[in-house]
């Protein structure tokens, strides 16, 4: 069973910026695309970005505008998560995630059912 661990989360003011980090176990970590969802108390799981296996192509959710960057760095085992410009309504527990299918072609990255593997989670809060 893969592990993912999250790291970069924190308590920052409106404005600031953050990069995530989700570092994998398992094997092949080349071979899958990458996701990050978040959670707020009382709101459903969002996606949030992802990236595909090859790093060629990015998805973002329609919130985000250009204020973040996935990117994935392959002989860390690491996909990352730059925040930029943050804002109180995106605090929350961020979760990335493992696409289920390897070389993935498809286009169903921002449904969370496409993943079969989550990290622990990394809260982030912004003030305002």
């Amino acid at each position: 069973q893969v592990q993912l661990v999250e790291s970069g989360g924190g308590l920052v003011q409106a404005g600031d910026s953050l990069k995530l980090s989700c570092t994998s176990s398992g094997r092949s970590f080349s071979e899958y695309p990458w996701g990050w969802f978040r959670q707020a108390p009382g709101k459903e799981r969002e996606f949030v970005a992802a990236i595909s296996w090859s790093g060629s192509s990015t998805y973002y959710g329609t919130f985000v505008k250009g204020r973040f960057t996935v990117s994935r760095e392959n002989a860390k085992n690491t996909v990352y998560l730059q925040m930029n410009s943050l804002k109180p309504d995106d605090t929350a527990t961020y979760y990335c995630a493992r696409l289920r299918i390897t070389r993935y072609t498809g286009n169903y990255y921002s449904d969370s059912d496409e993943y079969d593997s989550w990290g622990q989670g990394t809260q982030v809060t912004v003030s305002s």
